[in-house]
């Protein structure tokens, strides 16, 4: 008996941080990942395809043609400042990358989801709002709103959508020299926060047994929302 082909899944931001993790774990388990990043991550796997792609300025209908079975929106940026220092063309970008680029990649992927399909945007705890954070807060936060749409609209088909929003991640991104004037807490566990457990938990609300799970968003903070 011929087994059957291995699911798929699309994996934004795959190059490092948070996406390559979760690209990672899901050829751990078996999925075959297309990663969209615009540059190669350093990951060989037969099982694994990398697609140079500029999620900013690319023709993101054109991936319909991929049609995988789970969409994971890791891709993102972080840009800081108060207020009468902002930098509205850097807050503008932000919204593009988190919010219309996932908006634009359901809309072209979600038709073509197989009946029980997965979406899981990578969103964060800023969302709940940050001094000198407010542009990426504001970004972050209107995925949830997406999320719990969406998730109405797919539910009569099986597909989930989620956020997974993590908080202080040892990531690239926390150690970006651009957000040098807001320097990341470490949580009450004593250490950041490891890309390979938000990989974990998105690979299991991709999974059949996260089937009941939709239009919600998860927090992993090392415990720093109990203080907040």
């Amino acid at each position: 008996m011929t087994a059957p082909p291995p699911r798929h899944a699309l994996v934004t931001g795959a190059s490092s941080g948070i996406g390559l993790a979760i690209a990672q774990r899901l050829l751990r388990e078996g999925w075959a990942v297309t990663g969209l990043s615009r540059r190669p991550p350093d990951l060989v796997d037969p099982r694994f395809t990398h697609r140079a792609f500029d999620l900013l300025d690319g023709d993101i209908a054109s991936l319909g043609d991929l049609r995988p079975d789970a969409l994971v929106h890791a891709a993102g940026v972080l840009r800081v400042g108060r207020l009468g220092e902002l930098d509205h063309a850097a807050g503008a970008a932000m919204w593009h990358l988190h919010v219309d680029v996932a908006t634009r990649l359901a809309d072209a992927l979600a038709p073509h989801l197989p009946d029980g399909g997965r979406i899981v945007l990578i969103g964060s705890r800023v969302a709940n709002g940050a001094p000198g954070r407010s542009q990426y807060a504001a970004t972050k936060a209107a995925l949830l709103g997406l999320a719990r749409s969406w998730g109405a609209e797919l539910a009569p088909r099986g597909i989930t959508v989620n956020v997974v929003a993590p908080g202080a991640t040892d990531t690239p991104m926390l150690h970006d020299p651009a957000r040098a004037g807001v320097a990341p807490r470490r949580p009450p566990i004593g250490r950041f926060v490891q890309p390979e457990e938000i990989a974990a938990l998105t690979a299991f609300l991709l999974s059949p047994e996260a089937g009941a799970i939709t239009g919600q968003q998860i927090v992993v903070c090392g415990g720093a929302s109990l203080s907040t």
